[in-house]
């Protein structure tokens, strides 16, 4: 490697409430020479994080802009309401959106939610982040609606939460610029599908079975015409071979068996 080279590495950009550290322990394993590095975004700013190049791949909220960018959607989010903790909500497993209805919900700016109409009573700000609209549920001005990796994100002993049944559901999606599709992001891909190291489809790990696959592949088919062209270019027929293997000389000759005395 010449100086004017640069080390090879991998950058990945993820979304508050997504926890990469499965897929981050698997890369070191399989790739200990090869850095990956983590970059934390708000979720809106993670596709012009991804346009600039500032990361090589992203594990982000959909949707994204297809035109652009490759998606593969991992899971989609239960949504969940935060409430405090002696609120009347908490006597219900789950509630609805008509049971939020009469309450003061907090859109926060950052909402990840493509709400066509927000529920509940609108609040009298929408809060910068949702990190600051915990804040002000923990106040006791109005409730939060985000997906359950927020919720435990911005966990508070005086807060809890519980499923909203018929609430938009949020989905993450391991995402990249289609043009820039590179072996390391072939080799993460594998990595986020469960592939094992020996099956893994990425260039980088691809290439050297390829070609000792092919190689096999070229050699049998070398064996297989070897074995064929004497049966062929004998034209005898097979019991005669069969015989001629064994010894055999003349054919016997068919008749009665001989009874013995």
């Amino acid at each position: 490697m010449t100086g004017s080279e640069a080390a090879p590495s991998f950058r990945l950009a993820y979304v508050p409430g997504v926890t990469p550290a499965k897929w981050v322990k698997t890369w070191n394993e399989r790739l200990p020479d090869i850095p990956l590095t983590l970059v934390q975004v708000p979720a809106a700013e993670a596709p012009g994080v991804l346009r600039a190049g500032e990361a090589d791949a992203g594990l982000v909220r959909l949707p994204v802009d297809r035109t652009f960018f490759s998606a593969i959607p991992l899971y989609t989010e239960t949504s969940v309401v935060v409430v405090p903790k002696d609120h009347l909500i908490t006597a219900a497993d789950e509630v609805s959106l008509a049971d939020l209805a009469d309450e003061v919900l907090f859109h926060p700016l950052d909402d990840v939610f493509d709400w066509e109409a927000p529920p509940g009573e609108p609040a009298f700000e929408r809060p910068a982040t949702t990190a600051d609209a915990v804040e002000l549920v923990a106040a006791n001005v109005g409730l939060l609606v985000v997906p359950q990796s927020l919720a435990r994100l911005y966990h508070r002993r005086d807060l809890t939460y519980r499923p909203v049944v018929d609430a938009p559901q949020s989905s993450v999606a391991l995402s990249w610029p289609e043009e820039a599709t590179t072996d390391l992001v072939e080799t993460f891909i594998g990595i986020v599908r469960g592939r094992t190291v020996n099956s893994t489809r990425g260039r980088t790990a691809a290439q050297p079975a390829d070609a000792e696959r092919k190689r096999s592949d070229q050699g049998g088919s070398r064996q297989t015409t070897g074995a064929k062209a004497p049966a062929r270019s004998s034209g005898k027929p097979a019991a005669r071979t069969a015989r001629a293997r064994t010894g055999g000389g003349r054919p016997a000759k068919r008749g009665k068996p001989r009874r013995r005395s």
